[in-house]
């Protein structure tokens, strides 16, 4: 049989934009562009600017259960 290889594939790595101001990154501050935008970025973080959506509102936290990890209330042997 003739069996034809496969080309070889080639890596291409495109260069990251800036996930504040849209400019190519630099090395240093990767993947922002500057310093700048690498503080108003960990800005965001500290002020909680960044959050994941839930259906969850405030308040709606779970009551702790009295009951042990095996269904059984918690002191109680058997």
């Amino acid at each position: 049989m003739n069996e034809r290889s496969a080309p070889a594939l080639r890596v291409v790595r495109m260069a990251a934009k800036c996930p504040i101001c849209g400019k190519s990154g630099v090395p240093d501050y990767r993947p922002f562009c500057s310093k700048r935008c690498a503080d108003i970025d960990l800005g965001r973080w500290l002020k909680e600017g960044y959050r994941v959506p839930t259906e969850e509102g405030p308040g709606d936290e779970e009551a702790p259960d009295e009951r042990g990890p095996i269904g059984r209330p918690t002191g109680q042997r058997g």
